[in-house]
C-alpha cells in the first residue's frame, strides 16, 4: 500500500491533482485509484507513469519522440515483445534498456534476463504508447508487414486481378479477423478498419469519385482525408464490406444497411454499415461503434458542477420525461447510456426501445425498431409498459404517435429518457407542440430539456496558454476581470495528438429545468424567445455560455466554441464564473 501512497504524493505535490481530487477518486468503488483518476479528467496516463517513474527512479520515455534503432529492435523477438508488452531501447555496455508499463513486473524481468543472457534495466512508457511501438517496428499486430499506404501504392503501381478478392476466405465466424494467406483487398479493408480505430475515428467514409476512391476518417468530430485508392478497387472494397456485413452484393441500386462483428487489436469492433448509390458508384460510411465508449461515468462527460449536479437529481426522480436534444454526432445517446449505468441495479427494471441498437448494455432489456413487421417506436412502448418497468428510454421522439406514447408513459409513474432533434433546450417544447401534443401535457409531463453539443479537447500535451485577440474578448462581452482572470489554452500539435492541438471531446450543456413558471408559459403556448429568456434568467447556462466557461478555463478554445454554437453576447452572464 506504501507504493501506491508515494505516487500519488507526487501527483500532488507536482499540481497535477489536488488533495480533494486524489480523496474523490479513492472513495469510487470499482475501479482502482489509477483508473479512477484517468476517467475523472484529473491526470493522464503520463501523469501517472512519470510519477511511478520517479517514485522507482526509473527513466520515463515518450517513446513517439524517440527513435529506436533496428540493432536493438533485433535483440528481442516480436512473439517476447507482444507477450510481454515490452520494447527494447538501447545497449548500454553489456546490459540492455527495455521499456515496461509496470516497474513491479519483476516475472517478466527474470524471464528477459534468461532468454536475452543479458543484464535487463527497464525504463517506463504507457501501455499504450509500447503497443504502438511494437506494431511500429515489428509490424502490425495482424503479423503483415503492409500499411494502408503500402497496399494502395501496390494496387496503383500494379494491375493486380481484383475479380475474386472479395470472398470470406472460407471464414464464417461471427467475428472477423485477418488470417495468412487473404487476399489482397481483404487485407486492404481490415487495415482500413485497423488504422481507423488506432486513430480514435469514430466514422470511416468511402466515396467513389469519377478517377479515384477517397477514403477519410471522422476524428473528434472532423472529417480528416486519408487516402485516394485507384478507381477499379471500388467494386471490390464494397463487395468485401457488403460480405462482412451480411448485405446483398448484387443490390446496386438501393440504399442498404448491415452491420460488421470484427476483431482489432483484441477488442471486438461493431461497425454500423450504410451503403447509398451515387452518380459514380456506391458510398459507404461505418460507423465504428467502440464498447467502451460507453463504460462513461456521468461524472465524466464534462457537466460544469452545476448542472451535473441538478442533472444527477433528475434522474433519480420516480417519473416524469427528461428529453436529450441536438443534432446527429452530438453525443445524445452516450449520456442517456452513461445515465443509465448509473441507474442500472437489480432492483430495477429498464427497458429500451431503439433504431437501431448501437451498444449493448448488460442488465438492459433492449428492443430494436423493425417498421417493416410494423415494430414501430409506439408499439414497443406500448408494450413495454405491459412488463412492468421502472425505466423507459425511447430512441428518438420522430412523430405524434411516438410522442403521445412517451408522455403517456411518464404520466403513468414511468421515468421516460427520449432525444429530439432541436437545436436548443427551449425550442423543444415547440417542436413538441408542433408535432401535435397538446401544450397542458408537455407542461405536465416534462422534466427537463438538455441540449447539447460535442467540443474538441485541447491536446494536454502540447497546450500552452495564450491570449486572445482584444477584438474577440470584447465580441464575445467578457467583462475585463474575467478576461484578465481566464485561462485560455490551445495546443501547438504534437504527436500526440497528430499535429491538430485537440485530442479527444467533451459535451457543452445547455440544461433548462421546467420551473413552475417554464410550465406555466408552455402551457400558454409561449415563444421560445420569451421561454429562454425566463429560463436564463433563472438559472440556465446556454450552449454557447458553456462552452466559454469551458474556453476560459483551458479546456478548449474560442474558435472552438464558436464552430460549433451560436455567438452571443455575453455582457452581464457568467457571473459565477472562476478563472
Amino acid at each position: 500500500m506504501a507504493k501506491s501512497r508515494d505516487w500519488t504524493e507526487i501527483l500532488v505535490r507536482r499540481g497535477v491533482v489536488g488533495p480533494d481530487q486524489l480523496k474523490e477518486a479513492s472513495s469510487r468503488g470499482g475501479s482502482t485509484v489509477e483508473e479512477s483518476l484517468i476517467k475523472l479528467g484529473y491526470a493522464d496516463m503520463d501523469d501517472i507513469m512519470k510519477a511511478k517513474a520517479e517514485q522507482h527512479g526509473l527513466q520515463y520515455v515518450e517513446l513517439r519522440e524517440v527513435e529506436i534503432p533496428a540493432s536493438v529492435v533485433e535483440l528481442v523477438s516480436e512473439a517476447m515483445a507482444r507477450e510481454n508488452i515490452v520494447m527494447p531501447l538501447a545497449m548500454e555496455g553489456g546490459a540492455i534498456r527495455v521499456i515496461m508499463h509496470d516497474p513491479l513486473d519483476f516475472d517478466t524481468i527474470d524471464k528477459l534476463r534468461f532468454v536475452l543472457n543479458r543484464e535487463v534495466e527497464v525504463a517506463l512508457a504507457p501501455k499504450e504508447a509500447i503497443v504502438e511501438a511494437i506494431n511500429k517496428y515489428y509490424g502490425s499486430s495482424t503479423s503483415e508487414t503492409e500499411s494502408v499506404d503500402s497496399m494502395i501504392q501496390e494496387f496503383t503501381d500494379t494491375a493486380i486481378d481484383f475479380a475474386e478478392d472479395a470472398g470470406t476466405g472460407g471464414k464464417s465466424s461471427s467475428t472477423m479477423t485477418l488470417e495468412e494467406g487473404d487476399a489482397p483487398v481483404i487485407k486492404l479493408v481490415h487495415l482500413i478498419i485497423q488504422e481507423a480505430v488506432a486513430s480514435r475515428a469514430s466514422d470511416i467514409h468511402i466515396e467513389p469519385f469519377a478517377d479515384r476512391v477517397r477514403i477519410r476518417y471522422r476524428i473528434d468530430g472532423v472529417l480528416m482525408e486519408r487516402d485516394n485508392a485507384p478507381r477499379r478497387l471500388l467494386g471490390a472494397i464494397i463487395s468485401r464490406i457488403k460480405i462482412m456485413g451480411f448485405i446483398d452484393i448484387a443490390e446496386k441500386r438501393r440504399p442498404q444497411d448491415g452491420r460488421i462483428k470484427i476483431l482489432v487489436a483484441g477488442k471486438d469492433i461493431d461497425l454500423r454499415v450504410s451503403i447509398i448509390p451515387t452518380t459514380y458508384g456506391q458510398s459507404v460510411v461505418m460507423r465504428i461503434l467502440d464498447r467502451d465508449n460507453i463504460k462513461v461515468g456521468l461524472r465524466d462527460l464534462g457537466f460544469g458542477e452545476d448542472d451535473w449536479n441538478r442533472f444527477k437529481g433528475l434522474i433519480k426522480r420516480p417519473n416524469g420525461i427528461l428529453l436529450v436534444t441536438g443534432p446527429t454526432g452530438s453525443g445524445k445517446t452516450t449520456t442517456l447510456y452513461a445515465a443509465l449505468n448509473e441507474l442500472n441495479r437489480p432492483d430495477v427494471k429498464i427497458i429500451t426501445a431503439e433504431d437501431p441498437v448501437e451498444y449493448y448494455l448488460p442488465g438492459v432489456n433492449q428492443c430494436e425498431v423493425k417498421a417493416k413487421i410494423g415494430m414501430t417506436f409506439a408499439r414497443i412502448i406500448r408494450a413495454m409498459l405491459r412488463q412492468n418497468p421502472n425505466i423507459l428510454l425511447v430512441g428518438e421522439i420522430r412523430d405524434l404517435e411516438t410522442a403521445e406514447t412517451a408522455i403517456q408513459a411518464s404520466l403513468t409513474g414511468h421515468l421516460v429518457f427520449s432525444t429530439l432533434h432541436t437545436n436548443d433546450a427551449p425550442s423543444a417544447i415547440t417542436r413538441l407542440v408542433d408535432i401535435g401534443i397538446q401544450p397542458f401535457l408537455v407542461a405536465s409531463s416534462v422534466l427537463a430539456i438538455m441540449a447539447q453539443r460535442l467540443v474538441r479537447k485541447v491536446c494536454p500535451k502540447c497546450k500552452v496558454r495564450y491570449e486572445p485577440p482584444a477584438h474577440i474578448l470584447n465580441g464575445l462581452g467578457l467583462r475585463p476581470e474575467i478576461a484578465k482572470k481566464a485561462n485560455f489554452m490551445r495546443g501547438k500539435g504534437c504527436a500526440n495528438c497528430n499535429k491538430k492541438g485537440f485530442r479527444g471531446r467533451m459535451g457543452i450543456y445547455e440544461l433548462m429545468i421546467m420551473t413552475p413558471q417554464v410550465r406555466e408559459m408552455a402551457f400558454k403556448g409561449e415563444s421560445t424567445q420569451n421561454i429562454r429568456r425566463v429560463a436564463r434568467k433563472q438559472g440556465m447556462r446556454t450552449l454557447f455560455e458553456d462552452g466559454v466557461v469551458k474556453a476560459i478555463r483551458g479546456m478548449t478554445t474560442i474558435d472552438e466554441v464558436l464552430r460549433i454554437t451560436q455567438r452571443e453576447m455575453l455582457v452581464d452572464v457568467l457571473p459565477g464564473v472562476k478563472a
